[in-house]
Parts: structure tokens; sequence; C-alpha cells
């Protein structure tokens, strides 16, 4: 397997951009009361956890990119509790988006530890 080149051959990119796009589909049919609220909290989180995939693959310290990648990790599942709160309140049935929520988050992890292992140890 060849390194990647960019950041969207990163499989965790792809996925978490998937999830972004999912997000932003389901998220059009919250009620209008939440545009400024839960619609506007979980798009956000979901577009961080792939601009911080982005921000750390450009990264040149394995420290860094390892950092981005946790906080990548931390949008995600900001995002797949917003989508359990938006499940509760009715709003939709996120139950396969927080499936793919978790899946991605699994990706990201391996990416991160890949990275961590792959730096030299003080």
């Amino acid at each position: 397997m060849s390194a990647a080149k960019t950041f969207e051959d990163l499989i965790a990119w792809q996925k978490a951009h998937a999830f972004a796009l999912d997000v932003y589909r389901v998220t059009k049919h919250f009620p209008k009361e939440e545009l400024f609220g839960l619609t506007s909290q979980v798009r956000r989180a979901a577009v961080s956890c792939s601009s911080n995939i982005v921000e750390g693959f450009n990264r040149w310290s394995a420290l860094d990119k390892a950092r981005h990648y946790n906080i990548a990790e931390a949008s995600l599942e900001e995002a797949r509790y917003q989508l359990l709160l938006a499940h509760d309140l009715g709003y939709a049935d996120t139950t396969q988006l927080q499936e793919l929520a978790s899946e991605t988050k699994r990706i990201i992890s391996a990416l991160a530890q890949s990275v961590r292992n792959s730096s030299p140890q003080p």
C-alpha cells in the first residue's frame, strides 16, 4: 500500500466527508426552530471532524498530526451525541448516521495510532 499523497486519499477523510454530507442531508429536515441550535451544532461538529483530518494530514510533525486526528475523533463523538439527541427528540431516525460515526471513529483512531507508532519515542 502506498502512502497517501493528498488528504483525499485517506480512508478516514473519505468516511468523515461522507458523514458530513449525510449530516447535512438529515439536518435539512430538522425543525426550523433548531436552525441556529442543534442543526448548526451537529453540522459544525461534522465539518470539524473532516477539517481536522485535512489539517492533521498537512502537519509535518507526527505529534501535530496525531493531535489533529484526536480533535477529529472528539468532534465526531460530539456529532454522534447530537445525533442521538436529535433521534431522542424525534427529529429524525439517526441510527444509521450514528453507526457511520462509530465506524469512522474507529478508522480515525487507527490512523492516529499509526501516526503515534511511527513517531520516534523520547
